[in-house]
């Protein structure tokens, strides 16, 4: 098993958060993990992008030109790496901020167009944007589930927010209802 996923957006919609929690989670399945986040020094609003590779057997390099995943919050992310993504591949949209005509895929490219912000909404807290693409994104995946995630979530989120947890798994729980919807 093989599986590498792209997660870009921009600084404070929580790519980090949530691409360490599925890195953490996979370890703790005893897969072989990359990680390799990027990020702007702004604390806002500064492009951020992370890497993730998950397998059973060694990987050999943390990079990846053609993921099974991507998961797109913004256009600016959407638009530089929509073009890698092959037949087989699966694109999580946040079409509250990208404009349905900017998805430029090849034949064969699963797309699930979502409009996470106002989903985030209408769950009473628009920081939950990222954790229901984190729900998106693990709906079908053959090697993690939710139960997978809520045994690591707190140990990636900071004691500081640790009353958020009962909210961050409803969004999660939310956006595999969500994507269960749209199959």
């Amino acid at each position: 098993m093989y599986y590498d996923v792209i997660m870009t957006g921009f600084g404070g919609q929580g790519i980090q958060t949530i691409s360490l929690i599925v890195a953490l989670a996979s370890m703790e399945k005893n897969l072989e993990v990359t990680y390799l986040p990027s990020y702007g020094v702004e604390k806002r609003g500064g492009r951020t992008n992370v890497y993730v590779i998950v397998s059973d057997e060694e990987i050999g390099s943390p990079i990846t030109n053609n993921p099974s995943a991507l998961l797109a919050l913004d256009l600016i992310g959407l638009e530089f790496y929509q073009n890698m993504l092959n037949t087989g591949s699966r694109l999580i949209v946040n079409t509250s901020l990208i404009p349905e005509d900017k998805i430029k895929v090849k034949d064969g490219v699963s797309v699930m167009k979502v409009r996470i912000n106002e989903e985030a909404v209408a769950m009473g807290n628009p920081k939950l944007a990222n954790m229901i693409t984190l729900g998106c994104f693990i709906d079908g995946l053959p090697f993690l589930d939710f139960n997978d995630l809520k045994a690591v979530i707190d140990k990636v989120i900071p004691a500081r927010l640790k009353d958020t947890i009962p909210d961050n798994l409803k969004a999660i729980e939310r956006g595999i209802e969500i994507a269960k919807g749209l199959k």
